[in-house]
C-alpha cells in the first residue's frame, strides 16, 4: 500500500513490469499468485482419467508441476502473465467455403509465436531482475504451465465454455505467456466468466469434441487430429474436417466477444500472404525439403511433412476438385505409409472406390485404408446407395 511519501516499491516495480511489457507490444500484464489455480489439479486428473488427452502422454506425466505452479518452481512467490493480441483482419471462418484452398489457423500464420514472445518476455524479465533483484524464470506453452487458468486468475480474461481463454478487450485471440518471480507483487482480480447463456462454440465444433461445457475431449478435436495425432486420422472425422489443414478455429471464431476484439498490429505480428488461403494443389507438391523451406519459421513445421501432407490429401478428399486426383495418386506411391493410407482415402473420395482397386501395399495401415474403401463399395452396392 502507498505510503504518505508516495507509491511504494512493489507498485513501482509494477508500474515498470507494466511500462515495459507495452513497449514490447504486449496488450495486457496482470499478475496472479502460485497458489490461485486449487481446482486445476482436480480437473486435470479427470481430464486424464477420461483419456480426453488422447496421445498426449506428457499431459499425464506433468499432471503435478501443472497443477501447482510451486512444484514447477517452489521459490516463485509472483506469477505475471502477459498476452499479445493476434486478432485476424479477416474472418476465418470464410475460407471454409473454398474447397480448393487449405484453412490454416490464424495463430500459425504467423511466425512461429514461441520465438515472438519468448525473446520479449526474457527482456521484460531481464529487466525485472535487474531493477529488483528478483529471481525470474519465462515460461511460453512449451513448458508445463497451465497458462489459461492462470490468465484467468490474473484478470486477462476468462476461460469459455470450450476451455479456451476469452477476453472482453481481444475476444478469442490472444498468445500467453508467463514470468515467474521471487518478487512479491499485489495480484489482479479474477475476471468472472461472462459467457452467460451462449453455448455458439460448443454447437459450431464439426467433431462435437464438447462432452459438456468447458470440457473438451481432444481425441475429438481438429486441432488434435491435425497436429498432435501422428497416425492415420479416424474415418469418423475426416468428411468433417473438411479443409482444415492445420489447427481448428471455428470455436474461437464464432465467439461473441470477437465483436469488441482489435485487430493485431502488423507492426507486432504479420500474417504470411502466402499462408492466408494456400492452394491444395500446390501444398500436394511438397516434399521434405519444399516444406521446411515453405513452412521455415512457422509453427507447422513441427509436425513434419508427412503428417502434414496427410492432412492436406484429407482436405484434397473432401474438396470435390477431380482435378486433384492424380496429384492424390501419385502420392499413393509416396515412401511414407502415413501419406500413401491418406492419398488412398483421398482418391476412393475423388475418383469413386474402383480407383484404388488395384493398389496393394505392404504396410497393415495402408492395406487397412484399402480394405476399408473397397469394404465401403461392397456396403454400397449391397444396400443400392
Amino acid at each position: 500500500m502507498a505510503g504518505a511519501s508516495g507509491p511504494s516499491s512493489a507498485d513501482r516495480l509494477r508500474a515498470f513490469i507494466d511500462a515495459e511489457a507495452g513497449r514490447l507490444g504486449f496488450d495486457a500484464v496482470r499478475v496472479t499468485t502460485p497458489d490461485s489455480i486449487p481446482l486445476v489439479p482436480g480437473h486435470l486428473a479427470l481430464y486424464v482419467g477420461r483419456g480426453h488427452h488422447g496421445t498426449m502422454e506428457w499431459m499425464a506425466e506433468t499432471a503435478a508441476r501443472r497443477g501447482d505452479p510451486r512444484v514447477l518452481w517452489p521459490d516463485v512467490r509472483s506469477i505475471v502473465m502477459l498476452a499479445m493480441n493476434y486478432g485476424p483482419d479477416r474472418d476465418p471462418l470464410e475460407l471454409l467455403s473454398r474447397k480448393d484452398r487449405g484453412a490454416i489457423s490464424v495463430y500459425a500464420r504467423h511466425r512461429d509465436y514461441h520465438d515472438v514472445i519468448k525473446g520479449r518476455l526474457k527482456e521484460v524479465a531481464q529487466k525485472l531482475a535487474a531493477r529488483s533483484g528478483a529471481g525470474v524464470k519465462v515460461f511460453v506453452d512449451t513448458a508445463p504451465v497451465t497458462e489459461k487458468p492462470l490468465a484467468a486468475a490474473a484478470g486477462i480474461g476468462w476461460q469459455g465454455k470450450h476451455t479456451c481463454l476469452v477476453s472482453r478487450d481481444f475476444g478469442a485471440w490472444l498468445f500467453l505467456g508467463s514470468i515467474f518471480t521471487t518478487a512479491e507483487l499485489a495480484p489482479d482480480e479474477p475476471e468472472p466468466d461472462r459467457c452467460g447463456s451462449c453455448r455458439a462454440c460448443l454447437d459450431i465444433c464439426p467433431t462435437n469434441a464438447f462432452p459438456a461445457p468447458y470440457r473438451i475431449d481432444a481425441r475429438r478435436c481438429i486441432s488434435y487430429l491435425t497436429i498432435e495425432l501422428k497416425g492415420p486420422i479416424p474415418h469418423e472425422f475426416r468428411k468433417a474436417i473438411g479443409n482444415r489443414i492445420y489447427g481448428c478455429d471455428d470455436c474461437l471464431a464464432v465467439c461473441p466477444w470477437n465483436k469488441f476484439a482489435q485487430r493485431a498490429s502488423e507492426a507486432k505480428l504479420a500474417a504470411r500472404a502466402d499462408l492466408q488461403e494456400p492452394r491444395l494443389a500446390d501444398l500436394l507438391t511438397l516434399d521434405d525439403a519444399g516444406f521446411r523451406a515453405l513452412f521455415s519459421g512457422s509453427p507447422v513445421k513441427r509436425v513434419g511433412r508427412d503428417r502434414f501432407i496427410r492432412n492436406v490429401l484429407i482436405a484434397a478428399g473432401n474438396s470435390g476438385e477431380v482435378a486433384l486426383a492424380p496429384q492424390v495418386r501419385a502420392l499413393a506411391g509416396d515412401a511414407s505409409p502415413l501419406v500413401r493410407g491418406a492419398a488412398v482415402w483421398a482418391l476412393a473420395e475423388l475418383a469413386g472406390p474402383q480407383a484404388v482397386a488395384g493398389l496393394r501395399d505392404a504396410d497393415a495401415d495402408v492395406a487397412a485404408e484399402i480394405a476399408h474403401v473397397l469394404g465401403e463399395q461392397g456396403r454400397r452396392a449391397g444396400t443400392g446407395c
